[in-house]
């Protein structure tokens, strides 16, 4: 296993209302030193839910992404808020953003996004037994939501507003154990 780098320094080069850029002076194992600059990360992790009505029947969201600058088709999500577990946050985004509640959350796997450049962590999750249920939200529209044939993914996977690289992999994943599951082989 390799030695982590030394950190030497650390500094706030920029900061926004949302954002803070950090840079980092490095020592690595064999002496090399470079710097780096990362997204400051706060210590909140996030959810994401793949709400399946049925085995083959996923619910998305079509929301505003300003780093885009254009609608996406995604899946609901949103921060832990303080003090909260994946699992109590995921049932209460699943409501806002979706109008859904859960009887049954199951984590798929904590990823991460561009780890060069930041630390931000979510859990990605399997929601089933959905039942109607909404709370209020914090978006400034409402959302459309709609549902989509995992069987039809490809088609899915072509659409032009179908872009955020953490939705594919948990459409994926839950597709894959969709499959197993109907093949009677354990998830």
């Amino acid at each position: 296993m390799q030695q982590k780098p030394e950190i030497l320094e650390t500094r706030l080069v920029a900061k926004s209302r949302l954002f803070g850029i950090e840079e980092m002076k490095l020592r690595f194992s064999n002496g090399e030193e470079r710097t780096y600059e990362r997204l400051r990360t706060p210590p909140i992790a996030a959810v994401m839910m793949v709400p399946m009505l049925d085995d083959d029947t996923v619910v998305l969201i079509r929301e505003y992404g300003a780093g885009m600058e254009s609608y996406q088709l995604t899946l609901p999500k949103g921060a832990l808020d303080d003090g909260e577990d994946w699992h109590d946050a995921a049932h209460r985004e699943l409501q806002e953003e979706a109008g859904y509640g859960a009887r049954r959350l199951t984590e798929l796997k904590r990823m991460s996004l561009s780890p060069g450049y930041m630390g931000h962590r979510i859990h990605a999750v399997l929601a089933e037994e959905l039942y109607p249920s909404s709370l209020p939200g914090d978006e400034p529209e409402p959302l459309q939501v709609l549902t989509w044939r995992l069987s039809e993914l490809d088609a899915l996977l072509a659409r032009d507003d179908m872009t955020e690289a953490r939705v594919i992999a948990a459409l994926y994943m839950v597709r894959d154990i969709m499959a197993r599951r109907r093949a009677g082989e354990a998830p």
